[in-house]
Parts: structure tokens; sequence; C-alpha cells
């Protein structure tokens, strides 16, 4: 029976009645895998992951036609930490995404807990990883990552436009409101895209800036990201400058490849952190990767990557789902999608 006949007739139980105007679909990942990581303080970690290539997830979607061109849609994720029968995200429900929106011909508008249009860029654009396994771009560009591991990833209360595709171009832009009393702007998050994409390229610029408290600039980010698709191969670059508030001014270049041949997809990629402040803590990551494709749905994954710390950088080497424990770590495991 297909997902989505289950998911109405869940929908008929709790609500009375399944609407022939209205779609709601059950989806989700399914990914574990094995994961060592060196090269920490407390040493080596061995561990059974759960999201290492793409964060296990269990999600809910629909639409409802509204007439004139119109539909009401939502989304609700969660993410699922299989290895224990938890919740990741901080054991918070809902906490991937949750968000309900219009869309018409005019584009799309949301409302809710929101991938960035920066973190968007990064993964669907820059990286050849797409934020997964031991290679994930995160490890390096991901505005201090290591401060709070979902910055930049994920907005809260935030308002979302997202174009429609017009002569190949397309762009969103977002609002979270901080919801800080007395101060209108504090811990607000703006984050914006501009993109073209038209076969075998893909650009992307994409923008973040997140105030404090006291409604002042704290950090700010703009990403040139692309890739090229060759068929033998797809090449990836991005180039990234952050200017944090207290940690200084850092750049970050990308390059990167995809491979495929057949159901084998070999990925490589280079990563170069330049810190700009004084204590100048660059870093550079190198890493290699590899999926063999056993369906549409199911695959196997292997990477491994290793951070080379400069004058005291703590960088640590993570995948998807988490941030990491050491400068180096290898991954093995399977993701099944539904």
């Amino acid at each position: 029976m297909k997902k989505s006949v289950v998911a109405l007739a869940l929908a008929s139980a709790f609500s009375g009645a399944a609407y022939a105007d209205s779609a709601i679909n059950i989806y989700g990942i399914v990914d574990m895998g094995l994961v060592r990581e060196t090269g920490g303080t407390a040493g080596a970690v061995n561990k059974l992951t759960s999201g290492a290539q793409s964060g296990t997830r269990l999600g809910f979607k629909g639409t409802e036609d509204l007439g004139d061109n119109l539909k009401a849609l939502f989304v609700l994720e969660t993410g699922i930490a299989a290895d224990a029968g938890g919740f990741n995200q901080t054991n918070t429900a809902f906490a991937r995404q949750s968000f309900v929106g219009l869309q018409n011909d005019w584009g799309t508008l949301t409302l809710g807990r929101q991938y960035t249009a920066y973190f968007l860029t990064l993964s669907q654009v820059a990286d050849p990883f797409a934020a997964g396994m031991a290679g994930a771009s995160q490890n390096l560009m991901l505005p201090l990552a290591a401060v709070e591991p979902d910055r930049a990833i994920r907005m809260n209360n935030a308002v979302k436009y997202a174009s429609p595709v017009f002569n190949n171009f397309s762009g969103e832009l977002a609002y979270g409101f901080g919801e800080v009393a007395g101060v209108n702007g504090g811990s607000s998050v703006v984050s914006g895209s501009v993109g073209y994409s038209m076969d075998p390229v893909n650009v992307r610029l994409a923008y973040y800036r997140k105030n404090n408290a006291a409604d002042t600039d704290n950090l700010s980010s703009v990403m040139l990201a692309a890739n090229w698709d060759f068929k033998v191969a797809k090449l990836f670059a991005a180039y990234a400058d952050n200017d944090a508030l207290a940690n200084g001014k850092t750049r970050d270049v990308l390059i990167g490849a995809t491979v495929p041949f057949g159901k084998h997809t070999f990925i490589a990629s280079y990563i170069n952190k330049d810190d700009r402040g004084t204590l100048n803590q660059d870093a550079n990551q190198a890493a290699l990767g590899y999926t063999y494709e056993l369906s549409k749905r199911t695959n196997f994954y292997a990477a491994w990557a290793r951070i080379d710390n400069k004058r005291g950088a703590t960088y640590k080497v993570g995948n998807n789902s988490e941030p990491g424990t050491g400068d180096k770590a290898f991954n093995l495991g399977i993701r099944h999608i539904f």
C-alpha cells in the first residue's frame, strides 16, 4: 500500500475524514554507521552512530488545494537516534523542521523552524559529501559550529519566502525572530540566497547573519558555491568569507569532486580555513568517500577524513549528525530512504 494512502487513513482516523483535495505523506531515513574517531584528547572512540551520512528522521508532510492555484502545505520532521531509540536535536520533537505555509505561482511563504539558505547552499551546491559522512563540509565551513552546532543550519521562529524558478534563476529570503524581550532585533537571524541552475552548471550565492541578544552584529557570512556536471565527474567549489565579532575573520575555500561508475560513486574534497585573526588558527581538511547503490533507496557508504589543525586550532571530524571528538574519523554504514 502506498505511503500516502496509509497516511490518509491515519489522518482519517484522527480527524474523521480524509479529503480528496489533500495529500499527506509519511517519509524518512534510517542511517546506521560504524564510526571510529581518533586524535581526540580522550583517545580513540569507537561507536555505532545513527545518521553519519544523512540524519535519521521521521517526517510528515502534506498539501491542500485551496483553489485558484493556491495550496496550503506543512512539514513536521523529527530527528531519530536509531542506535538508542531516542531523538536527536537535544531530544526535542520535530526539531529538524516544523513549518506551515502557502504556495502559488508567485512562490512559497512558510513560517516555523526551517533550514537557512546558507546551509542549503553549503549542502546542496558546495559540498560533494552533501553535508554527510566524515567529509562533511560543516566540520570547517559552518560559522562557529563549535560554539553552537545548530547555528547556521536551522532558524527558529522563521518567516521564509522562496521564489519560483524564473529563467533558471531562483532565490529565497528568511528572517528569524529572536524574541528577546525589550530588544527588537536581539538574537534575530537573516539568511538568503540567489542561484542559477541550468545543466550542467549550478551556482548560488548565500548570506547569513545572526545578531546577539543585545541586537549587535555577532556573526555574518557570505558564500559563493558552484558545481559543474561533466557526467564522467562532477566538480565542486566554494568560497566563504566569515566575520565573527568575538572570534575574528576567517575565509574558507572548498574544492571537490564526485565520480560515478555504475552503482559506485567515489567522493573527494579538500577544505582550507584561513584564520585572519590574531591567533591565526588555520586548518585543512582532506576527505575521501565511497557509496554503493543497492537500490534507488538503499546504499552502503564509507568515508575517511583528517583535519590538520594549526597553532592551537581545535576543529574536529564529525559527520551529518555528530560534531566528532578527534581530528580523524572513519565511517562505514548503510542508509535506507523511505
